[in-house]
């Protein structure tokens, strides 16, 4: 999803009101954000922290300093890992890792919806709606927190329903 559409997403679900205008410079087509003080905010992150900030919800940005922490770790692989172009392989990795991570979590941060949820979200639906019901099987954590957070009020807006198949179709006993 393109980093403009994904941030008047997030500003719609935060509940501000729109008119932002939303540019991008450079190769890699980095957001950037003309603020009513004249200023320029760039990158999807830095521009969705303001935005948060603007909607009077930083608890979203972590509460505790390590949830602060953790919200950031997560939006920074947002920018490092999931975005720009990802080989078949890489998106394998970057699946099992996660899945890994989220074994005995609800959220990214533990048990605290934040940002970081749903900058990733939006990030990893291009992923996750081309799966086969068997690789969403493979990465069990990583569909139970896709199918959470695709479900959190307000969060999918546009973007397609992923559908996850909660009965086993097959089994490996012959």
């Amino acid at each position: 999803m393109a980093a403009a559409v994904e941030l008047t997403c997030l500003e719609r679900w935060l509940g501000l009101r729109g008119g932002r205008k939303y540019g991008a410079q450079g190769e890699r087509q980095v957001p950037v954000l003309q603020t009513n003080n004249s200023l320029s905010l760039t990158g999807l992150t830095t521009i969705a922290a303001y935005l948060v900030k603007q909607a009077n919800k930083e608890y979203l940005l972590g509460n505790t300093a390590e949830e602060k922490a953790i919200v950031q770790q997560w939006l920074e692989y947002r920018v490092t890992r999931i975005d720009g172009p990802c080989g078949k392989e890489e998106v394998r990795i970057l699946l099992k890792d996660l899945n890994s991570y989220l074994e005995d979590k609800v959220y990214l941060t533990g048990y605290n919806f934040t940002l970081a949820d749903v900058l990733l979200y939006y990030g990893l639906h291009r992923f996750i709606v081309d799966l086969t019901v068997q690789e969403k099987e493979k990465y069990l954590n990583v569909s139970r927190w896709f199918c959470h957070i695709q479900h959190y009020p307000g969060i999918r807006q546009h973007l397609s329903d992923v559908i996850f198949v909660k009965n086993r179709l097959y089994t490996n006993a012959h």
